[in-house]
């Protein structure tokens, strides 16, 4: 497969999977399109052609030629300059492997600057369970903002000038893999719908993912809540780039939601759920982001025939 291939499928089957449907999504993209052709000439050469076509700021080629065919590709989780150089040590050792591409999950390079972007999508994913639309977006703005601030500070190139020294392709694909793990999670939830906070864990540890995770001590998690409580309304969140705002809870007793699955909550996050009897389950974040890049791999590889070599906290689970 050519690398610019492996790339517009990943994004066009994100897009069928994005919880808040694809005509929401090709709206979107209609919008930037009309915002970009009102750009002066300056800020035209500073736009990132890429959002015309693709709705996930953190998920990008960062390097290499679109032309490239791919035999071997590296995966993990989060790949860095180690990764690379491993990619490179295994092109120069084992004769019968060749790594063609590295693909991260999360993001490197414009992709990391730019990851907070993704978490506007978050607001219409509520609005979907209840929480008005004007109370989404104003707090998202506020967290979007924070978010980054405290990433502008990174050195988001590290890994890319890795890659480039070395002449290894690398991709990485964030809020494309996790809109796949969301959206099955949501509806393996839908259909079995669970009775108690206990038949979700159940659920969860009938995944593959989630099955090799509880044997590293990293399985799913009741931390709030518990196990013998009525479930109630269930959200999953697992896409929009990261946590959305810490005052987002009490809009979720609102809403009807009586239990939240997540891939990690923050300690702070924690502190302001506490107290609102909501039940709180953390599916495991590796684990879920597993589920979500084995998922779109899945779908990559019906297209065209890819070597598959894990690493970083990557298993390749097939469906």
């Amino acid at each position: 497969m050519k690398l610019l291939d492996i790339y517009k499928i990943a994004v066009e089957e994100s897009i069928k999977q994005d919880p808040r449907g694809k005509d929401a999504v090709v709206k979107e993209l209609k919008e930037k399109k009309a915002a970009f052709e009102k750009l002066d000439a300056q800020k035209r050469k500073e736009f990132d052609k890429e959002e015309l076509t693709n709705p996930y700021a953190d998920s990008r080629i960062l390097y290499g030629d679109l032309d490239k065919d791919i035999k071997g590709v590296l995966v993990g989780i989060d790949i860095d300059a180690s990764e690379i150089i491993l990619a490179d040590w295994i092109n120069f050792k084992n004769k019968k492997k060749t790594i063609d591409l590295c693909i991260s999950h999360h993001p490197e390079g414009s992709a990391w600057a730019s990851f907070y972007e993704v978490m506007g999508m978050q607001a219409a994913i509520l609005a979907k369970f209840g929480v008005p639309i004007n109370i989404g977006e104003g707090l998202l703005q506020e967290r979007m903002a924070e978010v980054s601030r405290r990433v502008h500070a990174a050195n988001h190139n590290k890994t890319v000038d890795a890659a480039k020294l070395l002449g290894i392709p690398l991709m990485c694909l964030h809020t494309v893999a996790d809109n796949f793990a969301s959206s099955y999670i949501q509806n393996l939830i839908d259909k079995n719908k669970p009775e108690k906070v206990e038949d979700i864990i159940s659920i969860l540890k009938s995944i593959p993912e989630y099955q090799l995770a509880s044997k590293d001590k990293a399985g799913p998690k009741i931390i709030l809540g518990d196990a013998k409580h009525k479930a109630g309304k269930i959200i999953v969140e697992m896409t929009g780039g990261t946590e959305g705002h810490k005052d987002i809870f009490e809009n979720y007793i609102q809403a009807g939601i009586g239990t939240i699955i997540a891939m990690h909550l923050s300690e702070e996050h924690f502190q302001k759920a506490k107290g609102k009897q909501l039940n709180i389950i953390i599916a495991g974040h590796i684990a879920s982001d597993n589920v979500g890049v084995n998922l779109l791999l899945d779908k990559i590889q019906q297209k065209g025939k890819l070597e598959i070599t894990e690493c970083s906290g990557f298993r390749r689970v097939k469906r």
